[in-house]
């Protein structure tokens, strides 16, 4: 997806959020993760149940996958740019927090089941990295979760099988426990995801 549909993209979940899934804090006191978030912006209603299915075939719930500090995105295997560069990204940052002894899961959810067969995500996850969770579904499944985490995606009709999703480009942070606490943008780097998830995982357990 080129760099223009990728603004298209975003701009396009930016309105479907709307102001119920994004709020300005208002008493940073209250806020436990204050110090960790990178801008004055807090989450809304971002995440949620989901069933989806596994590099194995298996189903598999959000309880089921979400167990530890995540990092979810919603992306295609055929994607040619964004979401290679989103994805080495996220795991070059699990890597700097593996380091610092911080075990933290990244999440791929494909947005493309037409094409993203469990055994093309077994394929993409062992390429990729060993800690990957690619996860996929029906298209109903597949829209129920992007739904859940208020994401945008849409299929570039062309009549074959090389068609391209328009889609956003998003990355969720996800605590157990707590749910979704800060996102990220494309233009954030593994150092700087890296040390924004670490604040938000020791504020986590200082919470807890």
């Amino acid at each position: 997806m080129t760099k223009l549909y990728a603004g298209v993209a975003a701009a396009a979940v930016a309105a479907f959020l709307g102001a119920s899934a994004w709020y300005v804090v208002a008493n940073r006191a209250d806020d436990a993760f204050a110090e960790c978030r990178q801008g004055q912006v807090a989450g809304g209603d971002i995440g949620g149940p989901f069933t989806l299915v596994d590099t194995t075939g298996k189903t598999v719930t959000d309880k089921d996958v979400i167990t530890k500090p995540s990092l979810v995105y919603f992306g295609y295997t055929f994607c040619p740019d964004v979401c290679p560069l989103d994805m080495a990204r996220n795991v070059e940052a699990v890597d700097k927090l593996d380091a610092q002894g911080l075990d933290v899961t990244p999440v791929f959810i494909s947005i493309d089941p037409e094409r993203d067969t469990p055994a093309a995500l077994a394929d993409y996850a062992s390429n990729l990295h060993p800690k990957l969770v690619a996860l996929t579904g029906s298209p109903e499944q597949v829209k129920a979760a992007s739904q859940a985490y208020k994401t945008f995606y849409k299929k570039r009709e062309t009549g074959d099988e090389y068609y391209l999703m328009d889609h956003s480009t998003f990355t969720y942070l996800m605590l157990p426990g707590t749910g979704f606490v800060d996102f990220f943008r494309q233009e954030v780097s593994s150092d700087q995801m890296a040390e924004s998830v670490a604040c938000f995982v020791k504020a986590g357990k200082a919470r807890s």
